[in-house]
C-alpha cells in the first residue's frame, strides 16, 4: 500500500528536527507520528537519546520495517530545511513565490505595523483624556485634535476571550518590537493584496503561544501561534486561531492598507522629517555664516549678476523647508485607516464602531493622529494617499538633487574648477590619482534621489491599477514608498553630517571670480544704456581684459560700434561709483 505521511506529520517531524538539529541531541521529549488512517496507522515513539538526529529518525523508521516511509520522511525534511529553518510560517508562499530571496523580504516597518495593528485589534483599555499643546509649525501632530476620554474595547468587547486577547496582545507586541522578524520570511512579490503577509502575521502569534509548554506543532503560524504558546497550548491545537481570533473583524483587504498607512506615517515622522529638519537648520546656519560673502551668480551655467553666498544658501534652505511642509501636508490622508472596511469596504463581519475604536487604539499606541477613513471603498480600491505622498517625496528628491549638484560644482577643483566652496575631505577619492578627494556625499545623495524618482514612477503605476473594489499592487507600493522614505532620511542625515556641516567658503577665489566677471556691466545700463554696456562686455571678453580697463578706453569703443553717436567719456572714477557688487544685491532706493 502506498502510504504517504500527511501534512501534519511532516510539520511535526520538521519542527522536531529543527529543534534537535540545533542542539545536536534529543531532549526530554517524545515524537509521535501518524499517517492517514485510511491507509492504516503507523505509530512509533522516540524517547530521549543522544543520537545524531537524522540517523535516529532513519533508525526508528527502519525499526518499524518501512524503509520507504523513512526515505519519504527524510526527503521531505530535507526539502523543508532547504527552504530554511522557519518554525512558524511562510512555507507555502515561499514555494509559490520564490522571487528575489532574502533581500526582497517585506520591509520591517510593515512587520512592526502588523504587530501594532493586531495588538490594537485585541486591545481592551481606556483611552485617557489628553489635551495637546499647540503644535510646532512642522510637527506631525499638527492635524491632531483633542481626544476626549473614550472607552475602547475593540475585539474583546465583541466577544474575544480576554485571556486570548491578552495573549494576542503580548504576541503582537513581540512582533512590533522586532523579536519575531525571523518568522516573517515572505517577500514583497506575492499576492497584490498582501494576504499572505497578513496571514503570516496572524499565524505567527498562534505558534508562539505553545512554545512555553511544548515544541510540537505546525509550521505556518506567527501571532496566533505565539499567543497559543503564551497560553501554554500546543501549536497544532489552534487554541488561538489565526482567522477566528487574531484576524477577528478583519480582512487582508483592509488590514494590509491599514498597515501600509501606519508604517508609512511612522517612518515619515520618525526617520524622514527629523533628518530633513536637521539638514534645513544646518543649511540655514550656513546661509547666515555666508551672508556677507559677495560672489558672482550664474544662470544657464553662465556668469550673471552678483549675490551673496548666503543668499544662494537661503534658496537651498527654503527648498528643504518647503519639502518638509509638502510631506507633512500629505499626512492628513495617510492618517486615515482602512480598517473596518473588511473585504470590499462595506464592513461585513464587523460590529458598529469597530473602525473608529481600532483607529483610536492605533492613535494611542503610536502617538499619531490616526482616524478611521471617511470612505472605506476609496481606502481599499485606491492608494492615492501613497501616490500623493510619493509625489511630495519626489519633489524633495528633485530639491536635494539640485542642492547636491550645486554644492559639488561650486566645490569643483581644487585648482581647475570653480573652487568657490571647500568641501570636507572624508576619504581618499581615487585608487590611481594620489591626493584626489571626491564629493562622495553629493554623489550618494544624487543616486538616492534618482532611485526615489524611479520609485515614484512605480508607485504611480501601482496606484493607477486599482481595479474595481481592490488595488492589488499594495506590497510593491508600500515597499517603494518605505524605501524612498528610508533612503531620503538616511541620505539627508549623512549629507548634513559629512558634507554641509563642514562646508567652507573660499573667499579669495570667490572675490577673484567676482571682479573678473563681465556681467558687472549690468549696473552700467542706467548710465550708458544696454547696447553700449553690451559692447563694453563683448570687447572686454574679446581682448581678455576687465570691464574697468575697457571703460577707460570707451571713446574708441564708441567710435568702433557707434561712430555717429557722440557721448561723454565714462571715467575710472565713474566706474568705481557705479560698479559696486555690494550694491547690486537688491532693488535700489
Amino acid at each position: 500500500m502506498d502510504r504517504k505521511p500527511n501534512q501534519k506529520v511532516l510539520q511535526l517531524l520538521y519542527l522536531w528536527f529543527i529543534r534537535l538539529e540545533s542542539a545536536h541531541q534529543i531532549w526530554d521529549a517524545a515524537l509521535r507520528t501518524f499517517y492517514d488512517g485510511s491507509d492504516g496507522t503507523c505509530f512509533f515513539e522516540l524517547n530521549q537519546r543522544s543520537f545524531s538526529t537524522k540517523r535516529h529518525v532513519i533508525f526508528m523508521c527502519q525499526r518499524e520495517g518501512d524503509d520507504g516511509i523513512a526515505h519519504i520522511i527524510i526527503m521531505q525534511i530535507r526539502k523543508l530545511l532547504s527552504i530554511s529553518k522557519r518554525k512558524l510560517s511562510g512555507e507555502r508562499s515561499l514555494q509559490n513565490f520564490d522571487i528575489g530571496g532574502h533581500s526582497e523580504r517585506m520591509p520591517q516597518p510593515i512587520l512592526r505595523a502588523f504587530g501594532i495593528l493586531k495588538k490594537c485589534a485585541a486591545k481592551h483599555e481606556t483611552l485617557k483624556k489628553r489635551r495637546t499643546k499647540k503644535p510646532l509649525r512642522w510637527s506631525a501632530m499638527a492635524v491632531k485634535k483633542e481626544i476626549e476620554e473614550t472607552p475602547y474595547d475593540v475585539n474583546m468587547e465583541y466577544g474575544l476571550d480576554p485571556n486570548v486577547g491578552e495573549a494576542i496582545m503580548q504576541a503582537a507586541q513581540e512582533v512590533a518590537e522586532g523579536k519575531l522578524n525571523e518568522h516573517f520570511p515572505l517577500v514583497v512579490w506575492q499576492t497584490g493584496s498582501g494576504t499572505q503577509s497578513n496571514m503570516n502575521a496572524n499565524e505567527v502569534s498562534t505558534i508562539i503561544c505553545d512554545q512555553l509548554h511544548n515544541q510540537a506543532s505546525a509550521a505556518h503560524t506567527v501571532i496566533a501561534n505565539r499567543a497559543a504558546e503564551i497560553l501554554g497550548h500546543k501549536r497544532g491545537e489552534k487554541f488561538v486561531h489565526p482567522n477566528d481570533h487574531v484576524n477577528r473583524s478583519q480582512s487582508s483587504n483592509d488590514t494590509f492598507p491599514t498597515v501600509m498607512h501606519i508604517a508609512a506615517a511612522m517612518e515619515i515622522n520618525s526617520r524622514l522629517i527629523p533628518s530633513l529638519k536637521i539638514l534645513h537648520d544646518t543649511l540655514n546656519s550656513k546661509s547666515i555664516e555666508f551672508e556677507d560673502i559677495v560672489k558672482i551668480g550664474r544662470t544657464h551655467t553662465q556668469d550673471a549678476t552678483p549675490l551673496t553666498l548666503g543668499q544662494e544658501f537661503s534658496g537651498y534652505t527654503t527648498q528643504v523647508m518647503y519639502g518638509i511642509e509638502r510631506v507633512i501636508a500629505t499626512l492628513s490622508r495617510m492618517y486615515q485607516l482602512a480598517q473596518g472596511g473588511t473585504a470590499v469596504g462595506t464592513g461585513l463581519n464587523t460590529k458598529k464602531g469597530f473602525d473608529a475604536k481600532i483607529a483610536a487604539a492605533v492613535a494611542e499606541e503610536t502617538n499619531l493622529p490616526f482616524v478611521t477613513a471617511e470612505n472605506k471603498f476609496e481606502a481599499l480600491a485606491a492608494h492615492d494617499a501613497f501616490v500623493e505622498t510619493s509625489g511630495a517625496l519626489n519633489t524633495v528628491a528633485a530639491s536635494l538633487m539640485k542642492i547636491a549638484n550645486d554644492i559639488r560644482l561650486l566645490g569643483s577643483g581644487p585648482r581647475c574648477g570653480l573652487g568657490e566652496l571647500i568641501l570636507p575631505e572624508n576619504e581618499p577619492g581615487s585608487s590611481i590619482m594620489p591626493g584626489k578627494v571626491n564629493p562622495t556625499q553629493c554623489e550618494a545623495l544624487t543616486m538616492v534621489c534618482a532611485q526615489v524618482m524611479g520609485n515614484h514612477v512605480a508607485i504611480t503605476v501601482g496606484g493607477s491599477n486599482g481595479h474595481f473594489e481592490l488595488n492589488v499592487f499594495k506590497p510593491m507600493i508600500a515597499c517603494c514608498l518605505l524605501r524612498s522614505v528610508r533612503l531620503l532620511g538616511d541620505s539627508a542625515a549623512s549629507f548634513e553630517k559629512h558634507c554641509v556641516r563642514g562646508i567652507e567658503a573660499n573667499k579669495e577665489r570667490i572675490s577673484k571670480l567676482l571682479h573678473e566677471s563681465l556681467m558687472l556691466v549690468t549696473s552700467l545700463n542706467p548710465k550708458i544704456g544696454y547696447d553700449k554696456a553690451a559692447a563694453v562686455a563683448k570687447k572686454a571678453h574679446k581682448e581678455g581684459t576687465t570691464l574697468k580697463v575697457m571703460v577707460a578706453c570707451y571713446p574708441s569703443l564708441v567710435f568702433v560700434f557707434e561712430a555717429a553717436l557722440k557721448i561723454g567719456v565714462l571715467s575710472s572714477e565713474d566706474f568705481d561709483k557705479l560698479v559696486v557688487p555690494e550694491q547690486m544685491l537688491g532693488p535700489s532706493d
